[in-house]
């Protein structure tokens, strides 16, 4: 092996991500005290190149400006040059994309900053060309040299600016929580509904698990058939795309074009995480068995391909893999030839290429097909005289043939670090497909991955890590890791009825409350406290690919409340949600988990309290059907928990159907119990 010419000190991080700039010609340093120490005692602007290890922009400019001896000339002599992985570093993240978003009405990744040598932007954009790139950098370091006041008075302007952004205003007059208001957000959404496609209109096309769970939901508990009809029919389209991976399971990051057919091949595991509980989610509704398969498939790629043995979950695969001529090129693993597929299932091939469009429709560039389907099983079956079991059957031999085959192809990079929130994600996607399926399985993988969070990821008093990589937590953790570590425990403690769950759940909480309330306004920053300071101190309000930290906070104290009696919680996610509200009418789609919190004050919610010695049997009866609008606790024997004090009685089945504190006399029929729920 040929020793590389370069090697800066990024050789010594452990993020996939930074170990691939180690050897670039750029002297690369990490985000850390010494460095930004470094740049004030020298006086030289900072560059700070923002990015992850599956982005197929930021291996472009890599390979045109970062591996490029001349570009790194340039940046060694006039910039400290500094690399941020965008997952182990969300804070920075926040912070320098609010600056180029304000800077230039856009962002995303490669995300490139120069700033003062404090830290302060002055300058910023996402991709770059290698001539553009150089011929910006130099005009930056002249005008640095020649005139540090003006950069000095713009970064002062601009800072006041982002710290603007993060004033939030208490609304003086409260607009009360409604089925008016809701529907009223609901009518304004649906004007930017793409009926034929699903989703939304334009391209390119995100999935957006947060926005499906809260339309799902609204569309059967306000009795909108329209948006119900629509989210299901993105939900079908979404998984007939070719942004599901129909051999090997498990979905791409989003789709460029608007029919959800070529995908951004990067396999990220927020995405499918979330996406296990929505399908699930309407598997529990509509008892479809597509989704059940489309889970199925999911979960078995999340196991054979970002499964450690520890129980942890890896972050992503990459865009970009080799084709046949050893190139890396976007795809290249997941897309056939039509000759390769007609020589691999042989008479089958007809049938195949009507099922995945292996025709002008399924065609994407190079004569390379991306599988998409239009049709359903019992329209195929139809057409070619089969039952539904014998295409079944078809469907299993064509995946295990094409996956033989694509095994042997060079697979895409792995990036194999741990992430607290995304873990805790999955960890929930695991216990809702265990409640939609009963899978023992499911279950196991949840409490497999508790356990790894419980072993590797939490310090002392209950505080966490963010990142995991070869034995090595070096991250404190952000609140986006304590609320979904808090929402999988709680979660957990739904499904098992075992109380610790419920325990650390609280005491994850608690530290919330201590390390990241903005007392002023009863929300919650993004950092903690005992973080060194950034620019700003960013709260994160409105939702993304994932949903905001603050609106996943408010909902588990509002849920939490509702099993422990703890009314202050209540209280305070009340408060969160007024707060936001006002900001939820302007752009109802970034705030659809906040929406979906709304649901929780506007109709009936349920407080489900099982006690017996079959209450675990029970409660997977219960769970099997759609109930969003619900929480369970439940006992095989006394309790001090609030909502099963007093309520055990040997030898009964008692189903308390509880709302707001107030329960209904016990029921003892399953049937009986689904009946009255379904009253939303």
């Amino acid at each position: 092996m040929t020793t590389p010419k370069f090697t800066n000190s990024l050789i010594n991080e452990t993020s996939p991500y930074l170990l691939q700039h180690a050897h670039n010609p750029v002297n690369w340093e990490a985000w850390n005290s010494q460095t930004l120490k470094k740049a004030r005692e020298e006086d030289k602007l900072l560059l700070i190149s923002v990015g992850y290890s599956a982005c197929h922009w930021c291996h472009v400019m890599e390979h045109e400006s970062f591996e490029d001896e001349s570009v790194a000339e340039i940046m060694n002599q006039h910039f400290i040059n500094i690399k941020v992985d965008r997952e182990e570093r969300p804070d920075i993240d926040q912070v320098y994309m609010n600056a180029v978003q304000v800077m230039t009405g856009a962002g995303g990744w490669p995300m490139n900053i120069v700033a003062l040598p404090d830290g302060r932007p002055v300058w910023g954009g996402t991709y770059f060309r290698k001539e553009q790139w150089k011929d910006a950098l130099k005009q930056l370091s002249g005008l640095y040299q020649t005139k540090p006041g003006d950069m000095k008075a713009y970064a002062s302007r601009l800072e006041e600016g982002l710290q603007q952004l993060q004033l939030i205003e208490i609304p003086e007059e409260e607009t009360p929580f409604s089925k008016d208001f809701l529907n009223e957000i609901l009518e304004k959404w649906q004007n930017g509904f793409d009926k034929k496609n699903g989703g939304s209109r334009g391209a390119p096309k995100f999935m957006l698990p947060v926005n499906q769970k809260f339309l799902l939901r609204s569309g059967v508990q306000l009795e909108n058939k329209a948006v119900l009809e629509h989210t299901l029919h993105s939900l079908n389209k979404i998984s007939y795309g070719g942004v599901f991976d129909h051999i090997g399971g498990g979905f791409s990051r989003y789709s460029v074009d608007e029919r959800w057919h070529v995908p951004h091949f990067e396999k990220m595991l927020y995405d499918n995480a979330q996406l296990v509980s929505l399908y699930s989610k309407a598997y529990s509704f509509t008892k479809d068995n597509w989704y059940k398969e489309v889970v199925f498939k999911t979960l078995n790629f999340i196991e054979e391909e970002l499964t450690d043995t520890t129980g942890a979950f890896y972050s992503a695969l990459d865009a970009d893999s080799e084709n046949e001529n050893g190139n890396k090129t976007e795809g290249a693993y997941y897309v056939w030839k039509k000759e390769n597929l007609q020589e691999l299932l042989k008479e089958d091939f007809p049938i195949f290429e009507a099922y995945y469009n292996i025709n002008s429709s399924g065609k994407w560039e190079e004569n390379n097909y991306v599988l998409i389907r239009s049709k359903n099983d019992e329209t195929i079956a139809d057409e070619f005289d089969l039952s539904l079991s014998e295409l079944e059957s078809k469907k299993e031999n064509w995946t295990k043939i094409l996956k033989k085959e694509r095994d042997k192809r060079t697979k895409p990079g792995l990036d194999d670090k741990s992430l607290t929130s995304w873990n805790a994600l999955m960890l929930t996607g695991y216990v809702d497909a265990y409640k939609a399926f009963g899978n023992q399985e499911f279950l196991e993988k949840a409490l497999k991955n508790a356990e790894f969070l419980q072993e590797y990821q939490f310090k002392k008093d209950y505080r966490l890590w963010h990142n995991y990589n070869n034995g090595k937590s070096s991250i404190n953790a952000y609140l986006e890791d304590y609320v979904f570590c808090t929402e999988a425990f709680k979660n957990l403690y739904e499904v098992t009825f075992d109380e610790k769950w419920l325990e650390i759940a609280e005491k994850l909480t608690e530290v919330c409350f201590e390390d990241f309330q903005d007392e002023k306004t009863g929300l919650f920053y993004f950092t903690s406290s005992k973080d060194e300071a950034l620019i700003t101190r960013n709260y994160e309000l409105n939702d993304n690919v994932m949903p905001a930290s603050n609106s996943v906070m408010a909902k588990n104290l509002f849920k939490i409340s509702k099993i422990t009696g703890n009314r202050d919680y209540y209280n305070l996610a009340e408060k969160m949600l007024k707060t936001v509200q006002p900001q939820i009418e302007t752009q109802p789609q970034s705030y659809a988990n906040w929406l979906n919190l709304m649901l929780n004050f506007t109709g009936n919610f349920y407080e489900v309290a099982i006690t017996s010695k079959n209450a675990l049997g029970i409660r997977k009866e219960l769970q099997e059907e759609y109930f969003p609008h619900t929480v369970f606790a439940g006992s095989l024997r006394e309790s001090e928990v609030e909502l099963l004090k007093s309520r055990f009685k040997n030898n009964k089945d008692l189903i308390y159907i509880c709302s707001d504190g107030k329960c209904d006399l016990p029921l003892n029929s399953v049937v009986e119990s689904i009946k009255k729920i379904k009253q939303f």
